[in-house]
Parts: C-alpha cells; sequence; structure tokens
C-alpha cells in the first residue's frame, strides 16, 4: 500500500509562530521543510529513523 500524507505543519506549530517547520510522511520516507520556503530545499529521513527521533524529543 503506497502512503503519501501530504504536507502539513508540524504539531508544535501555529499562527503566532513564524518558525514552523512541515512534514511529508510517505512509504519511503519522512520529508521536512521549512513552511516559510515550501519550494525551497527539504530532507529526508526513513521511516524507522524518524520515529527514532519523536521517541528521543518525547523524553525530554
Amino acid at each position: 500500500m503506497s502512503v503519501d500524507t501530504g504536507w502539513f505543519k508540524s504539531g508544535y506549530s501555529s499562527s503566532a509562530t513564524e518558525g514552523c517547520v512541515e512534514v511529508r510522511i510517505t512509504s519511503d520516507s519522512v520529508l521536512v521543510r521549512d513552511s516559510k520556503h515550501r519550494l525551497g530545499p527539504h530532507f529526508s529521513v526513513a521511516n524507522a529513523s524518524w520515529r527514532t527521533f519523536l521517541t528521543m524529543a518525547g523524553n525530554r
């Protein structure tokens, strides 16, 4: 099954905050970009690495 969530803002982003990131989850990877530069570059990480990052960030 193919997965592609489309771009969405981080749950920690708000309309009052200028420093937002957007995330896009696909079958193969997770892409991250700056919401102010939607046509600019993005980076991608493996799904397993993203899950590890979220787990580690949640423990802080």
